[in-house]
């Protein structure tokens, strides 16, 4: 299960840890850069659906990008012309792309707080999502993870979560019409997280990527 490929075209329940006892983000900048660099290594390979970023860790839900994007990414990275043939190994792309990701983000991080050391568990832990069940409850589970660690009492009193961004009409890179699609629209989606907080208004905290 945690050492599963990331195949194309799949989605992916993906979350990793700080080691020990150290936070991944001491302050609201360090949030803002992870989106950053996020957005500059996993947005070129993953459609991302859903993320919630804890002081200690991360939840993400996303779709591995097909094929051709991957390939057509590969090659603008490499500078290769389109009538060379190339093989490439996909799900080993994507995991470096992520390792580039995280590897990138914890360089600063200790730079900036002067430490030394590994700062992510040793591997990206990840889900296979496989059924619409799951699907939306991973939604709802990500979205509502602050209040389960109590650093919360309401989902949407944290900042750091695509719930509000989802809920917005304000310019993102998530798949906000895929999610709200899912749910018929804006108002089900609403109501969907009335169950588990009160509804987003979009209007406070834009911290996306």
């Amino acid at each position: 299960m945690y050492n599963s490929p990331l195949l194309p075209g799949q989605y992916y329940h993906l979350y990793n840890h700080a080691v020990g006892n150290e936070n991944l983000f001491r302050q609201h900048e360090n949030y803002l850069f992870f989106l950053k660099r996020y957005g500059q290594h996993v947005f070129p390979v993953a459609r991302t659906y859903a993320y919630c970023l804890m002081p200690n860790h991360f939840h993400l839900l996303v779709q591995i990008r097909e094929e051709e994007e991957l390939m057509t990414y590969y090659r603008q990275q490499k500078k290769l012309p389109l009538e060379q043939n190339l093989s490439l190994d996909y799900p080993s792309f994507v995991m470096q792309q992520f390792s580039n990701f995280c590897n990138s983000y914890a360089k600063s991080f200790n730079r900036r707080f002067d430490r030394k050391g590994a700062l992510f568990l040793d591997y990206l832990r990840r889900k296979p999502v496989e059924t619409e069940v799951y699907f939306t409850a991973l939604l709802a589970y990500i979205h509502r993870n602050p209040v389960h660690h109590e650093f919360c009492r309401d989902a949407s009193d944290w900042a750091y979560s695509s719930l509000h961004s989802i809920g917005s009409k304000k310019p993102t890179r998530l798949e906000r019409n895929a999610v709200l699609d899912w749910f018929g629209g804006i108002e089900p989606y609403i109501a969907f997280h009335k169950q588990i907080c009160v509804a987003p208004s979009g209007e406070d905290w834009e911290f996306g990527f």
